[in-house]
């Protein structure tokens, strides 16, 4: 903690530092210019805001991934004019004798920070929409319910749910072969058999919103194929 306020103090006491000397040799060349008094004082803080500006725009811009021209070229602007005064006042220059050219460069300077500062204002500041992604045209997945969290019927025998044949009486006449086959019988199912089969059937409609066939329900129940007319009896 020491070692990182250590850090922000030296790098606030250098910003005060090259702050205080950019706005003195900035002074000193408006008041040679001939822009005396409260003029004199005006020209540093109108330059560094600039500058300052400037520096923030365009890196808001780059960040949200804009173009970042004008804001760059406001930046330049305003650093040739703090760079330049700071050499011109390193005896570079006769103070006593500012040429006429530097004389109309400071004179024209508020105007044109006026309106570099009017052109960052109205700067749009909206931050990059992200892009929202496209929707899949691929059909919903429906998560199939978990086997394990149902309970668990056990299957009846399957001799004892079986048909057994029936031997014709001895006075019957002999049976006529029929074409058609013949109906399978239905068994009759435990009670909780009829309550298992009947919620697979309604778990199957509510998942896909289609009857449930027969053949699945006994097949999920581990019933012989016999037990198909049963099963779709209580459906």
């Amino acid at each position: 903690m020491r070692a990182h306020l250590a850090r922000v103090d030296a790098v606030i006491v250098q910003a005060v530092i090259a702050g205080a000397l950019s706005f003195s040799h900035l002074h000193d060349l408006a008041e040679a210019a001939g822009q005396g008094g409260w003029k004199a004082w005006a020209y540093p803080v109108s330059v560094d805001l600039l500058l300052v500006a400037a520096w923030r725009r365009m890196r808001e811009a780059q960040r949200a991934g804009h173009q970042a021209g004008g804001p760059r070229l406001w930046f330049l602007v305003a650093l040739a004019a703090s760079l330049g005064a700071n050499v011109a006042t390193a005896g570079l220059l006769d103070l006593d004798d500012v040429p006429a050219s530097l004389r109309v460069v400071v004179a024209g300077w508020p105007a044109v920070a006026f309106f570099g500062g009017t052109l960052l204002a109205h700067t749009p500041r909206t931050p990059k929409e992200p892009v929202a992604p496209a929707p899949s045209q691929a059909a919903p997945v429906v998560d199939e319910p978990d086997r394990e969290a149902l309970p668990v019927v056990d299957a009846p025998d399957r001799d004892a749910l079986s048909p057994r044949p029936t031997e014709p009486a001895p006075d019957e006449p002999p049976a006529v072969h029929s074409t058609e086959p013949p109906p399978v019988p239905t068994v009759a199912l435990p009670p909780a058999l009829v309550d298992r089969v009947q919620a697979l059937a309604e778990e199957h409609r509510a998942t896909t919103g289609q009857a449930a066939d027969p053949d699945v329900v006994r097949v999920r129940l581990g019933l012989p194929p016999s037990m198909t007319p049963s099963v779709a009896a209580h459906l």
